[in-house]
């Protein structure tokens, strides 16, 4: 009788060999065949606001590079908080991203509880945006600059006083920070957005405000608010003619409002690579950089590495305001 081989084995061999190229090969398949259907991109604040306009910007760009739809899910609520939460929470395959801002880098020391981790929970992709607030006052205000500003809320008795868009946002931390760093007193004045805290300013109810370009700019071109100093280390070039306030009073300051992409945590390398690579290409693009200008922002694109590492230092800045300032959201 003919001797016989089993199969079943043999097939069995086969198969793992067929398992093991094919894991191989997956990471290279994510990079080629990415992305195969649309893409959301979670904004975590309301339409129509600079983070959302930026967004769109990305989104429509990245659509027209990539040939797939790029679509804006807009989830505002508890600081920016709710949307990266829900992106957190998401499936790791690079079809839920999130726009962070600024507010992610502070939220974890100004929220007692927070049910994710900035850090930990995500992939950083890339930084989209840089830009700086202004100092504005009222036009009668007896300080054309940050050196008369901090000699103005010295001889004051009581110190100065300055309106914010809300407690813990970026306007309340970054003249938190100025205080300190100048060794002055002021005395926070908190509004529920920067419309009604710009409208104090103007009529002198408050001494002064640091507040978005966006929002403030018209106010001073208008002759309704003066503008002291930009926040950037460098000069916006929204506003080339307003000095920084490094420049102009107390070197090393710098506070800055930012947007950028993240994907969740375990997204594939190769898929965060190619993001990272079309959003270069998207953010060197002459119209994106006009668009971001008229916000207010600067193009500023960095390598994965880069943005983690930013990320940390902006969560380890603002962790230190946030605790000498006392402010907390429970």
């Amino acid at each position: 009788m003919p001797k016989t081989t089993p199969i079943a084995p043999r097939r069995h061999a086969v198969g793992l060999v067929c398992a093991a190229l094919c894991a191989a090969a997956t990471p290279f398949a994510w990079a080629s065949d990415y992305p195969n259907k649309p893409v959301k991109l979670v904004v975590p604040y309301p339409p129509g606001g600079p983070t959302d306009i930026v967004a769109r910007v990305v989104a429509q760009k990245l659509q027209e590079q990539m040939g797939q739809p790029f679509v804006i899910d807009n989830r505002p609520g508890a600081g920016a908080n709710i949307g990266a939460e829900a992106v957190a929470r998401s499936p790791a395959d690079g079809y839920t991203l999130v726009v962070a801002t600024t507010a992610h880098a502070i939220n974890p020391s100004l929220f007692s509880k927070l049910n994710y981790s900035i850090t930990k929970d995500f992939a950083p992709v890339s930084q989209l945006t840089s830009g700086p607030l202004v100092i504005v006052t009222h036009p009668a205000t007896p300080a054309n600059n940050v050196k008369e500003l901090i000699a103005l809320a010295k001889s004051k008795q009581g110190g100065l006083n300055y309106a914010s868009s809300g407690n813990g946002q970026s306007t309340h931390l970054s003249a938190e920070l100025f205080s300190a760093s100048a060794g002055v007193k002021m005395a926070h004045v908190p509004y529920k957005g920067s419309a009604p805290a710009l409208t104090d300013v103007m009529g002198g109810q408050a001494d002064l405000m640091f507040d978005t370009m966006l929002s403030s700019m018209p106010h001073v071109k208008a002759g309704k608010l003066k503008a002291l100093a930009v926040t950037s280390s460098q000069r916006s070039p929204s506003a080339p003619d307003i000095p920084t306030v490094a420049e102009s009073g107390l070197p090393g300051y710098e506070a800055i409002a930012w947007n950028g992409v993240l994907a969740p945590a375990g997204t594939p390398k190769e898929v965060v690579d190619r993001l990272n690579a079309e959003l270069k290409k998207a953010l060197d693009n002459p119209e994106v950089k006009q668009r971001f200008e008229a916000q207010g922002f600067a193009a500023a694109w960095s390598t994965p590495t880069a943005y983690a590492g930013f990320l940390q230092a902006e969560v380890d800045k603002w962790g230190k305001v946030v605790k000498a300032s006392g402010a907390k959201i429970d």
